[in-house]
């Protein structure tokens, strides 16, 4: 069992930063793949950001290549979705999730075991 919480959300205006958290508890953050996942007012979730185990590999989105960048601190569990030069479009409900099958990185939302209630971005135009 896996407890996700996000934190970092918040109201940002166009070009601005932002960086999300993501404490997990009740199993060693070592043991999963994570992933950063957003879902906009009458949209499908979709993926944003993934990292493997270790943190060797990342996997991006193309609207959010070169802008955000997800790192893990497994010493201190917890994941990071750092995002620059953030766009209107970026606004949305944005989550975490944790994959305890896979070495490397799903981008799938029906791959991951556990999710976070999620943190809400909004970036004003």
């Amino acid at each position: 069992q896996v407890q996700l919480v996000e934190s970092g959300g918040g109201l940002v205006q166009a070009g601005g930063s932002l960086r999300l958290s993501c404490a997990a508890s009740g199993s060693t953050l070592s043991m999963c793949a994570m992933g950063w996942f957003r879902q906009a007012s009458g949209k499908e979730r979709e993926f944003v950001a993934g990292i493997s185990r270790s943190g060797g590999s990342t996997y991006y989105a193309d609207s959010v290549k070169g802008r955000f960048a997800i790192s893990r601190d497994n010493a201190k569990n917890t994941v990071y979705l750092q995002m620059n030069s953030l766009k209107p479009e970026d606004t949305a409900d944005y989550y975490c999730a944790a994959d305890l099958k896979i070495w490397g990185v799903a981008t799938g939302v029906s791959e991951y075991d556990y999710w976070g209630q999620g943190t809400q971005v909004t970036v004003s135009s």
